[in-house]
């Protein structure tokens, strides 16, 4: 199972970017799909999260300003951010919990990483 994040980049102050993640491989089911943020020395912290059920979760302090949505059939995750701030600067990371075959425990997976900065 591989997740391969896109969209990051630089961006200004007030804009907005709709990061990608494309999830590959054998996957049997998908329960959960999320988006974390690190920015240097800090934790990882979950930004939005998606369950198969379409119940969505926000970090508070963003609740507003990000939208997270899947793509199921196509194993696809997107986390729209407006308003962009400077603070929003960090490596995004894409995370899914999913089983490869009907008798697999799940399993969370996790993506490389994509950088987001937001400067003038």
């Amino acid at each position: 199972v591989q997740l391969v994040e896109s969209g990051g980049g630089l961006a200004q102050p007030g804009g907005s970017l709709r990061l990608s993640c494309a999830v590959t491989g054998t996957i049997f089911e998908i329960n959960f799909m999320g988006w974390h943020r690190q920015v240097p020395g800090k934790q990882r912290e979950l930004v939005a999260g998606i369950t198969n059920g379409d119940a969505t979760i926000y970090l508070d302090s963003e609740r507003g300003r990000f939208t997270i949505s899947a793509d199921n059939a196509q194993k696809m995750v997107y986390l729209q951010i407006n308003n962009l701030k400077p603070e929003d600067t960090a490596v995004y990371y894409c995370n899914v919990r999913a089983r490869t075959s009907r008798v697999n425990n799940y399993n969370s997976y996790w993506g490389q990483g994509t950088q987001v900065t937001v400067s003038s």
